[in-house]
């Protein structure tokens, strides 16, 4: 489909003149809607009595109304590409093919709210009932947020640590750190203590937001070891007893009442576009957690741009409607939830906490979005789901959805760009796949997205045959999120996309399949890593391009197709160089009772490889259980096995399902490229993957050391023989 030609696309210089228009009353500072934050102490609603006065609105935008926009390169003698300090600058990557001239966060919010003041921004369900929050009102909100956090200490280049769900207090919390001249910092809610201790002892956070109790306790217990720290917010719940220096949303934001507008706009309009504002945390899957600070202008140009090669829409063309559910301190969410909703006048819909755990679907129901987001995990859940719903419905039903996603996958394999669909197609979409699409809340969902890890095969093409293309993006939190981005005009199945207009790629140290090094130039590129100068330096080099450590190819096209990791490249005791992640995947694909599967031979003679069964996950814990999924029984039943367990499988050495992979794993070996990609010893874990287990991060990343370490013995095993 042709992207359309309304506003927001293209690159233009914007006209400065219209930011001057302030066609304002003087003499009211805080409108209804400051007060009815005020009445939230009694409601706990956050939209109760909102009648939005305009004097208000009025006066806090002419308060601060941006000037004509600064080029940060022409007037700034900052010359370095790279910073480790929170409060340096850089060097922004100019692009003659975009060149957009830099600018704030508040001047982003300023000017979504000269277009969308009226739209609704944010949707939250209060006692089960959805309420609305516009984006003149979400202005104001952030504004008082950031006099609140002011008031409370907030030092310039200091963090503020945010540790909840995600919800309208982390949004407004967020922009009114950013507004306040802060950075915001997210933290995992799944976290421990200690992990909390060293990210905000690391980001010196002045204050943090948490959301429950639970969260507050993490907090109180590492105190003493943050001597940064002043306050600490609550938002979801009261503390369970009166603390010093311990506030409720509500108290927070009457604080926000005693420092004056003026005073926060002295500050805002000391902002600069290449200072840091968003820190974002890795999740540590190879080492320490590096903090990757990001530029208002990373946030303002990738919320805009990066967007809108994913086909993202401004309001007015079509206001946008999106679930926010992933983890906001993760880059993937925070870019495409908060910061591009901005941009674009999107309306934010939050789902409820126990989200992943089943009520997602729920929501995705009721609010019925245009836009979706999940990693690969989530997408396999519902995938898992829908064959587990099927496989216990009747024959007749049980058929016509496979005959209907029989001839939807063949069709889409075929002729992806066409939209001339035979007669049998546009049956099966209407007769069976339109009401499967209904059912999981995608019935008004024109994009699809998925990142932050690969995606099976298997996976793509059962979505294919439903008629949800899964549009992938490639990037990092070093890349401010998408870096390359796939949308309805630019897909090819298996791939990343295409590199973001303005953006570069080229690939390194390529083999003779053209398999290289993927490094990254542009706007998107982040500042530093902070306080980490030898890791910086690792990561960028002198000419600024940002080494990303994946290895990809190109097609002729341009389509990025990412083959894996230098640091997970197996160089066996021969010297071959074996990525594993094609392998595994081929596993997986032969296999389907496989839900992971972990190649294993850096510096060892063979190849071996650990794997885990498909089971059910814990609907309270999402830990997974030891039944298996209904598709694993299938698997068990076609081969002759009864075994409904993991248990009975592994406890017994089910020697039907044994047998079973060890036939598929040879067939993988069949296809290798030579001998020494062959899988030689296997095993089958008790329990799969999990977060809790250890050896997945946040984002559902698999951490490979954690796994060599935590199955040491059964590894050895393999080896045993070959030192005897």
């Amino acid at each position: 489909m042709p992207r359309s030609s309304g506003a927001g696309y293209g690159c233009p210089h914007r006209d400065p003149s219209m930011l001057d228009s302030r066609e304002v009353p003087q003499d009211s500072r805080q409108g209804t809607i400051l007060e009815a934050t005020q009445e939230n102490a009694k409601t706990s609603s956050l939209t109760d009595g909102q009648t939005l006065s305009k004097e208000s609105l009025s006066h806090a935008l002419e308060l601060s109304a941006p000037e004509k926009v600064q080029d940060a390169l022409l007037h700034s003698p900052e010359e370095v590409l790279w910073t480790t300090r929170a409060d340096g600058r850089v060097h922004l990557r100019m692009d003659p093919s975009c060149p957009q001239l830099p600018y704030t966060v508040h001047r982003m919010f300023y000017e979504a709210l000269d277009k969308y003041g009226d739209l609704r921004a944010l949707g939250f369900k209060r006692q089960e009932k959805w309420e609305h929050i516009s984006y003149s009102q979400y202005y104001l909100l952030a504004r008082r947020a950031a006099k609140g956090f002011l008031k409370l200490g907030l030092e310039r280049a200091h963090s503020v640590a945010i540790l909840g769900f995600n919800s309208p207090e982390w949004f407004f919390s967020a922009v009114g750190t950013v507004f306040a001249g802060g950075i915001v910092t997210g933290i995992y809610t799944t976290s421990s203590p200690e992990a909390c201790q060293y990210i905000a002892y690391d980001c010196r956070a002045n204050i943090v937001v948490v959301d429950t109790q639970k969260q507050l306790e993490k907090i109180l217990k590492i105190w003493k070891h943050l001597p940064h720290l002043k306050a600490v917010v609550i938002y979801k719940e009261p503390p369970a007893k009166k603390m010093a220096n311990v506030y409720t949303m509500e108290e927070f934001m009457e604080l926000g009442n005693e420092v004056p507008e003026e005073a926060l706009d002295v500050i805002i309009d000391a902002q600069q576009p290449n200072q840091c504002c968003v820190l974002v945390y890795t999740s540590g899957t190879t080492g320490t957690p590096k903090g990757v600070m990001l530029s208002q202008d990373n946030i303002t140009w990738t919320a805009r741009y990066g967007s809108q090669a994913g086909d993202i829409q401004p309001a007015e063309v079509q206001q946008e409607v999106v679930v926010s559910y992933l983890p906001l301190s993760h880059i993937a969410a925070q870019i495409y939830d908060l910061w591009t909703g901005i941009q674009w006048g999107a309306q934010v819909c939050f789902a409820e906490p126990d989200a992943l755990k089943g009520s997602l679907v729920n929501t995705l129901r009721e609010v019925e979005p245009t836009s979706h987001m999940g990693v690969p995990r989530v997408w396999e859940k519902i995938m898992e789901r829908i064959q587990e719903v099927a496989a216990q419905s009747g024959f007749i039903r049980r058929k016509m959805l496979l005959w209907a996603m029989s001839v939807t996958l063949e069709q889409n394999l075929t002729c992806p760009a066409s939209d001339l669909k035979p007669f049998t197609t546009r049956l099966a979409d209407y007769l069976v796949l339109a009401k499967v699409r209904q059912a999981l809340g995608f019935a008004k969902c024109q994009k699809n997205f998925y990142g932050a890890a690969p995606m099976t095969a298997e996976t793509q093409r059962f979505f294919l045959g439903l008629n949800i293309r899964l549009y992938s993006g490639y990037g990092l939190s070093e890349t401010s999120g998408p870096h390359f981005m796939s949308s309805p005009c630019n897909y090819r199945l298996y791939s990343s996309g295409k590199v973001v207009p303005g953006c570069r790629v080229r690939l390194v140290n390529q083999d003779a399949e053209g398999i290289g090094e993927i490094c990254l130039w542009g706007r998107t590129i982040f500042m530093g890593y902070l306080n980490m100068e030898d890791k910086t330096r690792e990561a960028i080099d002198e000419d600024g391009w940002l080494h990303t450590g994946d290895t990809g190819r190109l097609d002729a096209d341009g389509f990025l197709y990412i083959t894996g990791r230098l640091k997970e490249l197996i160089i066996t005791a021969g010297g071959e160089n074996v990525p594993p992640v094609p392998i595994e995947e081929a596993i997986k694909m032969e296999l389907p009772i496989v839900s992971n599967a972990m190649l294993i031979g850096d510096q060892r003679k063979f190849l071996s490889m650990l794997l885990t069964l498909k089971c059910t996950l814990d609907p309270d814990t999402s830990d997974p259980t030891d039944n298996l999924t209904e598709q694993a029984v299938e698997f068990c039943q076609r081969v002759g096995s009864k075994a409904t367990t993991v248990s009975e499988i592994v406890g017994k050495k089910d020697e039907a399902v044994y047998q079973a992979i060890e036939e598929g794993i040879q067939r993988v070996n069949m296809n290798a490229a030579a001998r020494p990609y062959h899988i030689q010893k296997w095993a089958i874990l008790e329990r799969d993957f999990s977060i809790s287990g250890g050896e997945f991060g946040p984002t559902m990343k698999l951490k490979r050391l954690t796994v060599l370490e935590k199955y040491k013995d059964i590894i050895d095993s393999f080896y045993y023989e070959e030192k005897m």
